[in-house]
């Protein structure tokens, strides 16, 4: 009786759900993504090429730059969120629109990108910092020698080497598997290939932030990859709700 129980309760686990169907929500996600996978360098385009001034030199140069534009900077800074916010899940749709047709390629560009970008959490906020000083009445020299400290604590220095790791290596990598792929235009992959190793080390803000846009292309080529796809190429189907 036991042996017979285990039997029919292993059958209806294997059996599929014939209740009623879920609601498909890749259309959705895939738009969604298709939207977002410009945005964090696009924003950090914007948020280079609108800063004041380049904060050249220590952290009392960036007070001085900040303390000229107080206005600017704090509204940059929700322009700096959103690539905060959209740099992971834009990452992830690179790797994941690229990964058939290169996945090794994708897999490596995903491992070192997701790791940087991640480990960036931990990188102090010279601009933010430098505005709260102002805005609050701080200490100027208690917060200088506070962004100094932040900059030497290993933790820190650990996490702006990862940093320019996944800026560098891993989005070239991405570029590469986009480009390897063929599931978009192969210049958008060659423009996030080249921008990725280039643009944190274009001098000036207009070149910097030229970079970045050229980079937000070609992130792009995989929100034109996912807006040419099928659902059904997408993502597989949802289930049905089981039945009591």
């Amino acid at each position: 009786m036991e042996h017979e129980s285990r039997t029919e309760t292993a059958s209806r686990a294997a059996a599929p759900a014939t209740g009623r169907p879920l609601r498909d929500v890749r259309t959705f996600w895939r738009i969604l993504l298709a939207v977002i996978t410009p945005l964090p360098l696009l924003a950090q385009a914007l948020y280079h090429l609108l800063m004041p001034g380049p904060a050249d030199g220590d952290f009392a140069a960036t007070l001085d730059m900040v303390a000229g534009g107080q206005g600017t900077v704090g509204a940059l800074q929700w322009v700096g969120a959103v690539f905060t916010i959209t740099l992971i899940p834009a990452t992830c749709t690179v790797a994941w629109v690229a990964r058939r047709g290169a996945p090794r390629l994708a897999t490596a560009g995903a491992l070192l990108s997701l790791l940087g970008f991640l480990a960036s959490a931990l990188m102090p906020n010279d601009h933010l910092i430098a505005l709260v000083t102002l805005e609050e009445g701080l200490d100027r020299g208690a917060a200088t020698a506070l962004d100094q400290a932040l900059w030497a604590n290993p933790v820190v220095s650990a996490a702006s080497g990862l940093w320019i790791l996944g800026l560098t290596i891993g989005l070239a990598l991405l570029g590469a598997a986009l480009w390897r792929s063929r599931v978009a235009p192969a210049w958008m992959g060659i423009a996030l290939m080249i921008a990725g190793p280039t643009h944190p080390f274009i001098p000036g803000q207009i070149g910097s932030a030229a970079g970045l846009a050229v980079g937000a292309v070609g992130m792009a080529g995989a929100g034109v990859a996912l807006l040419r796809m099928r659902d059904d190429e997408f993502d597989l189907p949802p289930g049905r709700r089981s039945q009591a």
